[in-house]
Protein backbone atom coordinates (compact mmCIF):
# COMPACT_ATOMS: atom_id res chain seq x y z
CA UNK A 1 0.00 0.00 0.00
CA UNK A 2 1.21 3.66 -0.89
CA UNK A 3 0.27 6.85 0.47
CA UNK A 4 -1.76 7.62 -2.74
CA UNK A 5 -3.80 4.66 -2.00
CA UNK A 6 -7.11 4.98 -1.46
CA UNK A 7 -8.29 3.44 2.17
CA UNK A 8 -12.07 2.32 2.30
CA UNK A 9 -13.99 0.46 4.93
CA UNK A 10 -17.17 -1.29 5.16
CA UNK A 11 -19.21 -2.69 7.87
CA UNK A 12 -22.21 -5.05 6.81
CA UNK A 13 -25.07 -5.03 10.06
CA UNK A 14 -26.14 -8.41 10.20
CA UNK A 15 -28.68 -10.13 12.64
CA UNK A 16 -25.86 -13.15 13.32
CA UNK A 17 -22.63 -11.73 12.43
CA UNK A 18 -21.13 -8.03 11.81
CA UNK A 19 -18.43 -7.90 9.23
CA UNK A 20 -15.80 -4.84 8.58
CA UNK A 21 -13.92 -4.90 5.43
CA UNK A 22 -10.96 -2.69 4.69
CA UNK A 23 -9.30 -2.55 1.91
CA UNK A 24 -6.76 -0.36 -0.11
CA UNK A 25 -7.33 1.07 -3.82
CA UNK A 26 -4.39 1.55 -6.33
CA UNK A 27 -4.31 4.37 -8.91
CA UNK A 28 -5.01 1.37 -11.40
CA UNK A 29 -8.26 0.64 -8.92
CA UNK A 30 -6.81 -2.76 -7.95
CA UNK A 31 -8.45 -3.80 -5.01
CA UNK A 32 -6.55 -4.79 -2.16
CA UNK A 33 -8.43 -6.51 1.41
CA UNK A 34 -5.98 -5.95 3.89
CA UNK A 35 -8.20 -6.17 6.86
CA UNK A 36 -11.54 -8.84 7.35
CA UNK A 37 -13.10 -8.86 10.81
CA UNK A 38 -16.14 -11.52 11.48
CA UNK A 39 -18.05 -11.03 14.79
CA UNK A 40 -21.28 -12.38 16.35
CA UNK A 41 -24.32 -9.91 16.58
CA UNK A 42 -25.32 -8.46 19.67
CA UNK A 43 -28.52 -5.99 20.24
CA UNK A 44 -29.41 -6.26 16.50
CA UNK A 45 -32.98 -8.76 15.43
CA UNK A 46 -34.22 -8.40 12.34
CA UNK A 47 -32.14 -6.46 11.13
CA UNK A 48 -32.79 -3.45 13.33
CA UNK A 49 -30.91 -2.37 16.53
CA UNK A 50 -33.21 -3.01 19.51
CA UNK A 51 -30.08 -2.25 22.07
CA UNK A 52 -27.78 0.48 21.51
CA UNK A 53 -25.29 -0.42 23.53
CA UNK A 54 -24.71 -4.19 23.09
CA UNK A 55 -24.84 -2.93 19.09
CA UNK A 56 -22.03 -0.64 19.46
CA UNK A 57 -19.67 -3.15 21.65
CA UNK A 58 -20.12 -5.68 18.45
CA UNK A 59 -19.20 -2.97 16.02
CA UNK A 60 -16.42 -1.88 17.77
CA UNK A 61 -14.80 -5.37 18.21
CA UNK A 62 -16.02 -6.37 14.81
CA UNK A 63 -13.75 -2.99 13.35
CA UNK A 64 -11.31 -3.32 15.79
CA UNK A 65 -10.58 -7.00 14.89
CA UNK A 66 -9.98 -5.71 10.97
CA UNK A 67 -7.76 -3.05 12.09
CA UNK A 68 -5.57 -4.65 13.57
CA UNK A 69 -5.34 -7.06 10.70
CA UNK A 70 -5.07 -4.13 8.21
CA UNK A 71 -2.39 -2.14 10.58
CA UNK A 72 -4.40 1.12 10.51
CA UNK A 73 -7.10 2.61 11.99
CA UNK A 74 -10.74 3.75 10.30
CA UNK A 75 -12.67 7.23 10.92
CA UNK A 76 -15.22 6.38 7.99
CA UNK A 77 -17.27 3.57 6.63
CA UNK A 78 -19.93 2.61 4.15
CA UNK A 79 -22.74 0.78 6.38
CA UNK A 80 -25.44 -1.80 5.27
CA UNK A 81 -29.09 -1.54 5.59
CA UNK A 82 -31.70 -4.34 5.78
CA UNK A 83 -35.00 -5.36 7.84
CA UNK A 84 -38.71 -5.23 7.31
CA UNK A 85 -39.15 -1.18 7.37
CA UNK A 86 -37.08 -0.98 3.73
CA UNK A 87 -40.08 -0.14 1.66
CA UNK A 88 -39.59 1.04 -2.29
CA UNK A 89 -41.51 2.48 -5.00
CA UNK A 90 -41.02 3.84 -8.11
CA UNK A 91 -42.00 7.52 -9.08
CA UNK A 92 -42.29 9.11 -12.25
CA UNK A 93 -41.08 13.07 -12.53
CA UNK A 94 -41.16 15.26 -15.93
CA UNK A 95 -40.29 19.13 -16.22
CA UNK A 96 -39.70 21.51 -18.77
CA UNK A 97 -36.28 21.84 -19.76
CA UNK A 98 -35.16 25.32 -18.14
CA UNK A 99 -34.02 26.86 -21.33
CA UNK A 100 -35.97 25.58 -24.39
CA UNK A 101 -34.02 24.47 -27.23
CA UNK A 102 -31.35 24.08 -24.95
CA UNK A 103 -29.24 21.04 -23.83
CA UNK A 104 -30.13 19.48 -20.85
CA UNK A 105 -27.35 20.06 -17.86
CA UNK A 106 -27.11 19.49 -14.29
CA UNK A 107 -29.55 22.21 -12.99
CA UNK A 108 -32.49 20.25 -14.97
CA UNK A 109 -31.57 17.14 -13.22
CA UNK A 110 -31.59 18.29 -10.44
CA UNK A 111 -34.98 19.99 -10.54
CA UNK A 112 -35.93 16.36 -11.44
CA UNK A 113 -34.79 14.22 -8.69
CA UNK A 114 -35.83 16.79 -6.06
CA UNK A 115 -39.29 16.54 -8.04
CA UNK A 116 -38.76 12.28 -8.53
CA UNK A 117 -38.40 12.32 -4.35
CA UNK A 118 -41.17 14.73 -2.98
CA UNK A 119 -43.29 11.55 -2.34
CA UNK A 120 -45.36 10.99 0.89
CA UNK A 121 -43.45 8.41 3.10
CA UNK A 122 -44.66 8.94 6.78
CA UNK A 123 -41.60 8.10 8.85
CA UNK A 124 -39.29 7.10 6.48
CA UNK A 125 -36.47 8.59 4.90
CA UNK A 126 -35.00 8.22 1.61
CA UNK A 127 -31.86 6.06 1.45
CA UNK A 128 -31.99 5.77 -2.57
CA UNK A 129 -33.49 7.62 -5.54
CA UNK A 130 -32.14 5.71 -8.38
CA UNK A 131 -33.06 6.90 -12.12
CA UNK A 132 -34.58 3.75 -14.10
CA UNK A 133 -34.85 5.48 -17.38
CA UNK A 134 -35.34 8.67 -18.79
CA UNK A 135 -37.77 10.12 -21.54
CA UNK A 136 -36.97 13.10 -23.52
CA UNK A 137 -39.99 14.50 -25.63
CA UNK A 138 -41.61 11.37 -26.18
CA UNK A 139 -37.89 9.21 -26.91
CA UNK A 140 -37.83 6.55 -24.14
CA UNK A 141 -35.15 4.02 -22.88
CA UNK A 142 -32.27 6.65 -22.51
CA UNK A 143 -29.69 6.04 -19.80
CA UNK A 144 -27.53 9.51 -19.65
CA UNK A 145 -30.02 12.70 -21.08
CA UNK A 146 -26.86 15.04 -19.73
CA UNK A 147 -25.86 16.85 -22.80
CA UNK A 148 -28.78 15.66 -24.98
CA UNK A 149 -31.15 18.18 -26.96
CA UNK A 150 -34.84 18.36 -25.91
CA UNK A 151 -37.98 20.01 -24.03
CA UNK A 152 -39.43 17.74 -21.92
CA UNK A 153 -37.55 15.67 -19.29
CA UNK A 154 -38.85 12.68 -17.49
CA UNK A 155 -37.69 9.81 -14.91
CA UNK A 156 -39.11 6.93 -13.61
CA UNK A 157 -37.08 6.40 -10.53
CA UNK A 158 -36.88 3.53 -7.70
CA UNK A 159 -36.96 4.79 -4.62
CA UNK A 160 -35.70 2.96 -1.69
CA UNK A 161 -36.44 4.26 1.91
CA UNK A 162 -36.04 2.78 5.59
CA UNK A 163 -36.95 3.31 9.13
CA UNK A 164 -36.53 7.03 10.62
CA UNK A 165 -36.12 5.69 13.41
CA UNK A 166 -34.07 2.30 12.37
CA UNK A 167 -31.60 4.63 10.50
CA UNK A 168 -31.78 7.04 13.84
CA UNK A 169 -30.09 4.27 16.15
CA UNK A 170 -27.59 3.10 13.28
CA UNK A 171 -26.09 6.36 13.24
CA UNK A 172 -26.76 6.53 16.96
CA UNK A 173 -24.53 3.80 17.37
CA UNK A 174 -21.53 4.72 14.66
CA UNK A 175 -21.31 8.28 16.47
CA UNK A 176 -20.96 6.49 20.23
CA UNK A 177 -18.18 4.39 18.52
CA UNK A 178 -16.69 7.76 16.94
CA UNK A 179 -16.65 6.29 12.80
CA UNK A 180 -18.53 8.72 10.34
CA UNK A 181 -20.75 6.87 8.10
CA UNK A 182 -20.05 8.30 4.70
CA UNK A 183 -23.43 6.46 3.53
CA UNK A 184 -25.88 3.67 4.49
CA UNK A 185 -26.97 1.56 1.73
CA UNK A 186 -29.93 -1.33 1.58
CA UNK A 187 -28.16 -4.24 1.48
CA UNK A 188 -30.17 -6.04 -1.84
CA UNK A 189 -28.29 -3.06 -3.51
CA UNK A 190 -24.57 -4.02 -1.54
CA UNK A 191 -25.17 -7.54 -2.79
CA UNK A 192 -25.90 -7.07 -6.57
CA UNK A 193 -22.66 -5.20 -7.12
CA UNK A 194 -20.60 -8.32 -5.90
CA UNK A 195 -22.58 -11.07 -7.36
CA UNK A 196 -24.29 -10.05 -10.22
CA UNK A 197 -22.92 -9.88 -13.75
CA UNK A 198 -23.31 -7.14 -16.22
CA UNK A 199 -25.65 -9.07 -18.43
CA UNK A 200 -27.58 -10.35 -15.78
CA UNK A 201 -28.25 -6.83 -14.90
CA UNK A 202 -28.85 -5.72 -18.57
CA UNK A 203 -30.86 -8.72 -19.35
CA UNK A 204 -33.65 -9.32 -15.92
CA UNK A 205 -32.30 -11.25 -13.10
CA UNK A 206 -33.55 -11.87 -9.05
CA UNK A 207 -31.03 -11.66 -6.53
CA UNK A 208 -32.03 -13.39 -3.23
CA UNK A 209 -29.98 -12.45 -0.63
CA UNK A 210 -30.96 -14.54 2.70
CA UNK A 211 -30.02 -13.56 5.66
CA UNK A 212 -29.82 -15.32 9.09
CA UNK A 213 -33.35 -13.61 10.13
CA UNK A 214 -34.34 -11.83 6.70
CA UNK A 215 -34.19 -12.14 2.61
CA UNK A 216 -33.90 -9.49 0.39
CA UNK A 217 -34.72 -9.42 -2.89
CA UNK A 218 -34.11 -7.37 -5.60
CA UNK A 219 -34.97 -7.50 -9.57
CA UNK A 220 -32.78 -6.12 -12.25
CA UNK A 221 -33.79 -5.39 -15.71
CA UNK A 222 -31.59 -3.27 -18.83
CA UNK A 223 -29.34 -2.13 -16.01
CA UNK A 224 -31.72 -0.71 -13.54
CA UNK A 225 -32.76 -2.09 -10.15
CA UNK A 226 -36.60 -1.85 -10.62
CA UNK A 227 -38.08 -3.78 -7.46
CA UNK A 228 -36.70 -3.76 -4.19
CA UNK A 229 -38.13 -6.04 -0.73
CA UNK A 230 -37.29 -7.52 2.36
CA UNK A 231 -39.31 -10.97 3.04
CA UNK A 232 -39.27 -11.09 7.05
CA UNK A 233 -37.69 -14.91 7.13
CA UNK A 234 -34.15 -16.72 6.81
CA UNK A 235 -32.30 -19.53 7.34
CA UNK A 236 -32.53 -18.74 11.12
CA UNK A 237 -35.84 -20.93 11.00
CA UNK A 238 -33.90 -23.69 9.13
CA UNK A 239 -31.71 -24.04 11.97
CA UNK A 240 -34.66 -23.84 14.41
CA UNK A 241 -36.34 -26.69 12.76
CA UNK A 242 -33.30 -28.94 12.62
CA UNK A 243 -32.36 -28.10 16.31
CA UNK A 244 -35.88 -29.48 17.25
CA UNK A 245 -36.15 -32.32 14.60
CA UNK A 246 -32.35 -33.42 15.83
CA UNK A 247 -32.43 -32.65 19.50
CA UNK A 248 -29.27 -30.76 19.52
CA UNK A 249 -28.85 -27.20 20.44
CA UNK A 250 -28.67 -24.18 18.41
CA UNK A 251 -25.25 -24.07 17.90
CA UNK A 252 -24.99 -27.86 17.05
CA UNK A 253 -27.90 -27.13 14.36
CA UNK A 254 -25.72 -24.10 12.87
CA UNK A 255 -22.73 -26.73 12.43
CA UNK A 256 -24.82 -29.46 11.04
CA UNK A 257 -26.56 -27.39 8.77
CA UNK A 258 -23.24 -26.07 7.03
CA UNK A 259 -21.84 -29.49 6.91
CA UNK A 260 -24.44 -31.19 5.26
CA UNK A 261 -24.30 -28.49 2.20
CA UNK A 262 -20.90 -30.52 0.49
CA UNK A 263 -21.92 -33.95 2.44
CA UNK A 264 -21.88 -36.56 0.12
CA UNK A 265 -22.64 -39.88 2.99
CA UNK A 266 -25.80 -41.30 4.09
CA UNK A 267 -25.11 -41.00 7.94
CA UNK A 268 -23.38 -37.85 9.96
CA UNK A 269 -21.00 -38.66 12.52
CA UNK A 270 -21.57 -35.62 14.96
CA UNK A 271 -18.37 -36.21 16.77
CA UNK A 272 -16.78 -35.09 13.31
CA UNK A 273 -18.23 -31.89 14.20
CA UNK A 274 -17.10 -31.64 17.98
CA UNK A 275 -20.74 -32.11 18.71
CA UNK A 276 -21.37 -34.11 21.97
CA UNK A 277 -24.64 -34.03 22.79
CA UNK A 278 -27.31 -36.96 22.96
CA UNK A 279 -27.40 -37.61 19.52
CA UNK A 280 -24.37 -39.55 18.18
CA UNK A 281 -25.54 -40.01 14.16
CA UNK A 282 -27.94 -38.52 11.80
CA UNK A 283 -29.87 -39.51 8.66
CA UNK A 284 -28.73 -36.99 5.90
CA UNK A 285 -31.76 -38.01 4.17
CA UNK A 286 -33.74 -37.61 6.96
CA UNK A 287 -32.77 -34.19 8.14
CA UNK A 288 -32.73 -32.85 4.39
CA UNK A 289 -36.08 -34.44 3.18
CA UNK A 290 -38.23 -34.19 6.21
CA UNK A 291 -36.73 -31.29 8.49
CA UNK A 292 -35.34 -28.98 6.11
CA UNK A 293 -37.15 -28.93 3.17
CA UNK A 294 -40.50 -27.76 4.22
CA UNK A 295 -38.73 -24.63 5.72
CA UNK A 296 -37.07 -23.91 2.76
CA UNK A 297 -39.65 -24.52 0.51
CA UNK A 298 -42.13 -21.57 2.55
CA UNK A 299 -38.89 -19.11 2.36
CA UNK A 300 -39.14 -20.03 -1.37
CA UNK A 301 -43.22 -19.56 -1.44
CA UNK A 302 -42.71 -16.83 -0.57
CA UNK A 303 -39.93 -15.18 -2.37
CA UNK A 304 -42.05 -16.26 -5.19
CA UNK A 305 -45.21 -14.70 -4.07
CA UNK A 306 -43.21 -11.60 -4.18
CA UNK A 307 -41.98 -11.46 -7.34
CA UNK A 308 -45.41 -11.86 -8.40
CA UNK A 309 -46.06 -9.01 -6.35
CA UNK A 310 -43.12 -7.13 -8.14
CA UNK A 311 -44.86 -7.86 -11.66
CA UNK A 312 -41.91 -8.61 -13.50
CA UNK A 313 -40.96 -12.28 -13.48
CA UNK A 314 -41.98 -12.23 -16.70
CA UNK A 315 -38.55 -10.52 -17.67
CA UNK A 316 -36.05 -12.09 -15.86
CA UNK A 317 -34.71 -14.80 -18.15
CA UNK A 318 -31.07 -15.26 -16.35
CA UNK A 319 -33.42 -16.30 -13.65
CA UNK A 320 -32.12 -16.22 -9.81
CA UNK A 321 -28.83 -15.70 -8.09
CA UNK A 322 -29.15 -16.40 -4.60
CA UNK A 323 -26.29 -15.07 -1.69
CA UNK A 324 -26.33 -14.32 1.74
CA UNK A 325 -25.32 -17.57 4.51
CA UNK A 326 -28.49 -19.09 3.40
CA UNK A 327 -27.71 -19.68 0.25
CA UNK A 328 -25.40 -22.53 1.44
CA UNK A 329 -28.31 -24.43 2.72
CA UNK A 330 -28.38 -27.72 1.18
CA UNK A 331 -30.88 -28.36 -1.37
CA UNK A 332 -31.93 -24.90 -1.82
CA UNK A 333 -30.78 -24.77 -5.26
CA UNK A 334 -32.55 -28.13 -6.01
CA UNK A 335 -35.93 -26.95 -4.53
CA UNK A 336 -35.77 -23.56 -6.61
CA UNK A 337 -36.44 -24.53 -10.38
CA UNK A 338 -39.87 -25.91 -9.36
CA UNK A 339 -41.02 -23.98 -7.10
CA UNK A 340 -39.60 -20.70 -8.60
CA UNK A 341 -39.78 -21.31 -12.12
CA UNK A 342 -36.42 -19.87 -12.38
CA UNK A 343 -32.81 -21.66 -12.96
CA UNK A 344 -30.78 -20.74 -10.10
CA UNK A 345 -27.16 -20.09 -9.08
CA UNK A 346 -25.06 -19.14 -5.76
CA UNK A 347 -23.47 -15.54 -6.64
CA UNK A 348 -19.98 -15.88 -6.26
CA UNK A 349 -17.54 -12.85 -5.17
CA UNK A 350 -14.92 -11.27 -7.69
CA UNK A 351 -12.53 -8.29 -8.03
CA UNK A 352 -10.47 -8.85 -4.68
CA UNK A 353 -6.97 -9.26 -4.40
CA UNK A 354 -4.73 -9.67 -1.15
CA UNK A 355 -6.63 -11.58 1.86
CA UNK A 356 -9.70 -12.22 -0.55
CA UNK A 357 -9.76 -16.12 0.71
CA UNK A 358 -11.39 -14.35 3.92
CA UNK A 359 -14.36 -13.53 1.99
CA UNK A 360 -15.08 -16.77 -0.34
CA UNK A 361 -18.23 -17.20 0.76
CA UNK A 362 -22.15 -15.98 -0.70
CA UNK A 363 -22.05 -15.06 3.10
CA UNK A 364 -19.91 -11.76 2.67
CA UNK A 365 -21.63 -10.27 -0.43
CA UNK A 366 -23.17 -7.50 1.31
CA UNK A 367 -20.03 -6.81 3.10
CA UNK A 368 -17.79 -7.25 -0.48
CA UNK A 369 -20.79 -5.25 -2.47
CA UNK A 370 -20.22 -2.46 0.02
CA UNK A 371 -16.85 -2.23 -0.91
CA UNK A 372 -17.22 -2.33 -4.82
CA UNK A 373 -20.19 0.39 -3.71
CA UNK A 374 -17.62 2.77 -2.02
CA UNK A 375 -15.11 2.05 -4.44
CA UNK A 376 -17.30 3.62 -7.68
CA UNK A 377 -18.25 6.59 -5.06
CA UNK A 378 -14.80 7.41 -3.72
CA UNK A 379 -13.94 7.17 -7.79
CA UNK A 380 -16.31 9.72 -8.80
CA UNK A 381 -14.99 12.10 -5.99
CA UNK A 382 -11.59 11.68 -7.00
CA UNK A 383 -12.35 12.66 -10.28
CA UNK A 384 -14.89 15.36 -9.65
CA UNK A 385 -12.28 16.54 -7.13
CA UNK A 386 -15.16 16.80 -4.29
CA UNK A 387 -14.79 15.14 -1.12
CA UNK A 388 -17.43 12.48 0.40
CA UNK A 389 -20.07 13.23 1.63
CA UNK A 390 -21.91 12.05 5.07
CA UNK A 391 -25.72 11.08 4.45
CA UNK A 392 -26.93 10.38 7.76
CA UNK A 393 -25.52 12.94 10.69
CA UNK A 394 -26.88 12.76 13.87
CA UNK A 395 -29.52 13.93 14.21
CA UNK A 396 -30.80 13.33 10.44
CA UNK A 397 -30.41 16.98 9.74
CA UNK A 398 -28.93 16.24 6.60
CA UNK A 399 -27.81 18.61 3.25
CA UNK A 400 -29.67 18.06 0.44
CA UNK A 401 -26.97 19.38 -1.90
CA UNK A 402 -24.78 16.06 -1.18
CA UNK A 403 -28.09 14.17 -2.13
CA UNK A 404 -28.65 15.56 -5.16
CA UNK A 405 -24.80 15.25 -5.94
CA UNK A 406 -24.94 11.37 -4.94
CA UNK A 407 -28.08 10.84 -7.09
CA UNK A 408 -26.60 12.24 -10.45
CA UNK A 409 -23.63 10.78 -10.06
CA UNK A 410 -25.47 7.76 -10.60
CA UNK A 411 -26.20 9.13 -13.65
CA UNK A 412 -23.06 8.21 -15.15
CA UNK A 413 -23.01 4.63 -13.42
Amino acid sequence: MTEKDRVLCSVDIGSSKIVTLIVSVGENERINLIGASSVPSKGIKKGQIVDIESASQAIIKSLEGAERMAGISISSAYVSISGTHIESTNTHAVIAVSQRESDIDLKDLARLDRIARAISLPQKEILHALPVMYTIDGQTGIKNPLGMFGNRLEVKTHIIAGSTIAISNLVKCFSRVGVNIEEIVFSGIASSKAVLTETEKALGVVLIDIGYETTAMTVFFEDALIYSSVIPIGARFITNDMAVGLKVSLESAEKIKHKLADYKEDVLDLKELGITEDTDKISIKFTRDTIMKARIREILELVKKEIKKSGFGNIVPFGVVMCGGGALTAGILEQSKPILGFSARVGEIEGFSGLSEEIDSPAFATASGLILYAVEQSANSKSENTLGFNKHLPGLIKDWFSKLIQSIRSVFK
